[in-house]
């Protein structure tokens, strides 16, 4: 298993960029959850919301390819762009990454 990195912006104020170790299969949203950033995920990671959106800013070859369902998703979330993605379907293939992470504090609860 090969371990490449992900580079992860914030556009919510007081965070710094971070840069994390990530594996082979593994998807955005687990990397988050697994180094304590908080990335909204209604659904649980299963492709069932919009919430774990994210902006893929380098590397969309890197990860699997966007499906029906997830772009279906996307069109649902807040400011969606031609970059957007659903942090639990970024899963890597091969390759580094470099991603925001949307302002999550419009998000109730937060």
């Amino acid at each position: 298993m090969n371990i490449y990195k992900v580079k992860i912006n914030f556009e919510e104020k007081g965070h710094e960029t971070i840069e994390l170790p990530i594996a082979e299969g593994e998807s955005v949203l687990d990397v988050c959850l697994d180094n304590g950033i908080e990335l909204q995920h209604n659904c649980g990671g299963v492709c069932g919301c919009s919430t774990c959106h994210v902006y893929v800013n380098k590397g969309e070859d890197h990860i699997q390819e966007i499906s029906d369902k997830e772009e279906d998703f996307i069109d649902r979330a807040v400011n969606p762009k031609i970059s957007s993605r659903l942090g639990c379907q970024c899963v890597l293939i091969d390759g580094d990454l470099e991603i925001t992470i949307p302002d999550q504090s419009q998000f109730l609860g937060h």
